[in-house]
């Protein structure tokens, strides 16, 4: 198991809007809206953020400092818009909460096999 970071770990477990915007922002910088497609499309449409959840969370994101604004970051990136990318202590934290829910999920798939299966 990996060490984490102390301040990672205070702030487990992520909500589930939480978890969802760190993993749009791991793979970069993205703009509100940008978010909220991305949302739904890596939930297979199972969760979707409306725009007050999403600033909310985002404002949270970035008092802790998960989160921050970006400016100039993307070649096609449009003017008119705020786009937000992890810090390192953001991407620490998701790192932590997805290991923290693998640990789960094994544990889970332990618990639900069963009795006599030996796989």
């Amino acid at each position: 198991m990996r060490l984490m970071d102390r301040d990672s770990k205070s702030l487990l477990p992520l909500s589930p809007a939480v978890l969802h915007i760190l993993l749009c922002l791991a793979g970069g910088p993205r703009h509100g809206y940008g978010i909220m497609q991305d949302v739904v499309e890596h939930s297979n449409g199972l969760y979707k953020l409306g725009p007050g959840t999403l600033y909310d969370n985002l404002q949270k994101l970035m008092d802790q400092r998960l989160v921050e604004e970006v400016r100039g970051k993307a070649a096609n990136e449009d003017p008119r818009r705020r786009y937000y990318g992890l810090t390192k202590l953001g991407r620490s934290t998701l790192m932590a909460d997805v290991e923290r829910l693998a640990n789960v999920v094994r544990e889970a798939q332990l618990r639900l096999k069963p009795a006599g299966d030996l796989r």
